[in-house]
């Protein structure tokens, strides 16, 4: 899979320099603070944070992306901690109560959901937004082992302020899929367990 990604970046493919609305709408409530990017790709959320004050770590299995992130940064003179880091191969940790921010964009990896409860410092948020099963005639086909069911999202989150939840259609890099949404603030009395 990192092999794929580096192609398609080494090409221009799937670079998307916006920030989703999702992001936007939500991180200008907040104050900054540390935040983490996870499967970041070539990094639009990272730098948008940063440009915003936060302190960003962004990891990536693709070295491709890594660098494209890296370039952008010091085009906007923005400071970014990026990483090249396999997650599904337990490439990096996630430290525990020490984000206020974690954001996922795009990027199914269940068993990584404990990780990121657990580094969520008390008060601070996960946005996360990720595509789902579509079973309609036009739905572009995915490997399902990435999508997740309808209500996974939320219940991944149970306990915690759901801030935005939202099941729907949405559009992305001109393609339209079905994705789940999520904003949820850990309670300042939880410790990263359910």
């Amino acid at each position: 899979m990192m092999a794929d990604w580096d192609g398609r970046y080494s090409r221009g493919e799937h670079i998307i320099k916006e920030p989703m609305p999702l992001l936007l709408r939500v991180a200008g409530g907040l104050a900054p603070g540390r935040a983490l990017d996870l499967a970041c790709g070539t990094g639009r959320h990272a730098i948008f944070l940063a440009e915003r004050g936060w302190q960003v770590t962004a990891v990536d299995a693709s070295r491709v992306g890594i660098e494209l992130l890296k370039e952008n940064a010091r085009a906007r003179v923005v400071e970014v901690d990026a990483r090249v880091a396999d997650l599904e191969r337990n490439g990096f940790e996630i430290e525990r109560e020490a984000y206020d921010l974690i954001g996922v964009f795009y990027y199914l990896q269940r068993d990584l959901f404990p990780q990121i409860r657990a580094g969520v410092a008390a008060g601070g948020v996960v946005i996360a937004a990720i595509h789902m099963v579509d079973d309609s005639p036009d739905a572009h086909p995915m490997n399902e082992d990435y999508l997740l069911q309808p209500g996974e999202l939320r219940a991944e989150f149970r306990g915690w302020q759901i801030m935005h939840d939202y099941e729907g259609s949405s559009t992305e890099g001109g393609h339209q899929r079905r994705t789940a949404e999520i904003v949820a603030r850990k309670n300042k009395v939880t410790s990263g367990k359910r």
